[in-house]
């Protein structure tokens, strides 16, 4: 599904306003009637309700949600910020229905002075303040407005957008002026920062109302970002033929381990071999020779330098290499590392220590070669990259800018990875939970990934099938064991069974 920009959501409404069509205060009253109905199943009429209205739509949005809710015997308390007495004509005429109706318990249209109400832990406050339309933060009275909701203890329900936040790049937003709800209503679609880790403690739980907006807009209108889903990954399954054998079937190559770090190697090369790959051949120190072949003995063992990797192999028999879990930092591993991203001619995956390598020697990022697969999670990135990112939105710029200028694909990890791709695209996974926020998950990522280019996928079809596969397999395996105790072997474990699910 795509993702769109706040001018794009806008030029959205308009679209369906022009060909459905529907007048926009109908298109508003659709809106309004979504967001009454999840309110009303979630809060019984005995809750005490105040909304907290802008002088946009947004706050049109919230003034005819507080109609619904009063004509169903709820009792409401309406604040409209007026201002600059300036309102939209839609939140002009929400305000004068209201008024009419005169079926909310208090209406106050605030001008000048702001006398707060009381807001205790058994009220449910309504943001309708700015939603998705904000461009810059907030300050001034609607700052400290935002912070005393925020200090109540009151639930709080964002429409759109949590007031304050905005749709794309928080990096420069002022963290105090921003609502934290406990539930945000967005319509039609997710927007591009609702997928960030650091705007999450504002955003609360996520539920998406469709309002029945253009789709053949959304269609049409071409946007860098996407998210993967289900059906499109089915699509990208490749069979296995009847008459296939462990030749035919891919032979992948994983370097990974040194001395205390022999679980990375076993877990990356497990996860390979229960990602469909014919064959795999661990490359690792001898300190863990005993400990591969006990744990994976159906792995083809290679052995290196007696406790680190040292010397690049050569890579022709290949169909893939992963390099990196619990590699090490040595000088001597650099040197190989280089050496053999040099020489390799496959598919490559790069994670955990070969892209510190990478980060700490700053110039040789730039001599990769093309095509390469990075999977960091965000500390490595910013060390890959040379730089502090102070927002995960800054972060994913810079790393669609490396992306393109090295034509490589790099995934960052999160809850919603990102791949960002050579072309300048992103694409959001959409499986995976919190449970997998356990040492090991990654290596697990990078063996699934190298079974799948060595088994035939393209980079970028591998990275979105892994990536969706793995966090699949986190879901699954969370379902039986619950998150506080998974742990890395239960992804593997669960492997067999995601792929069952797409198959």
């Amino acid at each position: 599904m795509k993702i769109l920009t706040g001018a794009q959501i806008h030029e959205l409404d308009q679209y369906t306003i022009d060909h459905e069509p529907v007048a926009s205060i109908e298109l508003m009253e659709r809106a309004a009637r979504a967001i009454t109905s999840a309110l009303t199943t979630r809060f019984d009429p005995q809750t005490p309700v105040v909304v907290f209205a802008g002088p946009g739509n947004n706050g049109g949005d919230g003034l005819a949600v507080a109609r619904m809710l009063s004509e169903k015997g709820y009792s409401v308390d309406t604040y409209l910020f007026n201002i600059h007495g300036e309102l939209s004509d839609n939140c002009l005429k929400n305000r004068d229905r209201l008024k009419n109706d005169g079926l909310v318990k208090n209406f106050t249209e605030v001008t000048t002075n702001f006398d707060p109400p009381k807001l205790d832990k058994d009220t449910l406050v309504v943001d309708a303040l700015f939603g998705s339309g904000l461009n810059k933060p907030l300050t001034g009275g609607f700052a400290s407005l935002v912070k005393y909701i925020n200090q109540s203890s009151s639930r709080v329900v964002s429409i759109d957008m949590p007031s304050g936040l905005m749709t794309e790049d928080n990096t420069n937003n002022s963290p105090s002026a921003i609502i934290r709800a406990d539930l945000t209503l967005t319509m039609q679609l997710k927007k591009l920062s609702m997928f960030f880790a650091d705007c999450q403690p504002y955003l609360g739980k996520v539920l998406v109302l469709d309002i029945r907006l253009s789709k053949e807009y959304i269609k049409s209108i071409p946007s860098p970002y996407t998210t993967i889903d289900v059906e499109y990954v089915r699509q990208q399954m490749l069979q296995r033929d009847d008459f296939a054998h462990k030749g035919s079937m891919g032979h992948a190559l994983l370097i990974a381990g040194s001395e205390g770090m022999a679980g990375a190697a076993v877990l990356a090369t497990r996860a390979c071999l229960r990602s469909g790959v014919g064959k795999v051949t661990a490359l690792t120190p001898r300190c863990n020779s005993m400990v591969m072949q006990i744990a994976v003995p159906e792995a083809v063992l290679a052995i290196d330098n007696e406790n680190y990797y040292s010397e690049a192999v050569i890579s022709d028999e290949f169909s893939a290499v992963g390099i990196g879990p619990g590699l090490g930092r040595q000088e001597d591993s650099a040197l190989a590392l280089m050496s053999q991203l040099q020489q390799t001619q496959c598919p490559v995956v790069l994670d955990a220590d070969a892209l510190n390598m990478l980060g700490s020697h700053g110039t040789w990022i730039s001599q990769l070669p093309s095509n390469m697969i990075m999977t960091p999670h965000p500390r490595e990135f910013d060390r890959l990259a040379s730089t502090t990112c102070h927002s995960d939105s800054e972060r994913l710029k810079v790393a669609c800018d490396m992306a393109e200028s090295l034509r490589a694909y790099i995934l960052l990890k999160g809850h919603y990875s990102a791949l960002c791709l050579p072309d300048g695209g992103v694409v959001f996974n959409t499986t995976g939970n919190s449970g997998m926020a356990t040492a090991g998950s990654g290596d697990v990522l990078t063996g699934v990934i190298t079974a799948l280019l060595a088994r035939g996928y393209s980079r970028k079809n591998a990275c979105l099938t892994g990536m969706y596969l793995h966090g699949l397999a986190g879901d699954i395996a969370v379902s039986r064991i619950g998150k506080e105790s998974l742990v890395a072997s239960d992804i593997i474990n669960a492997l067999p069974e995601a792929f069952k699910a797409l198959y």
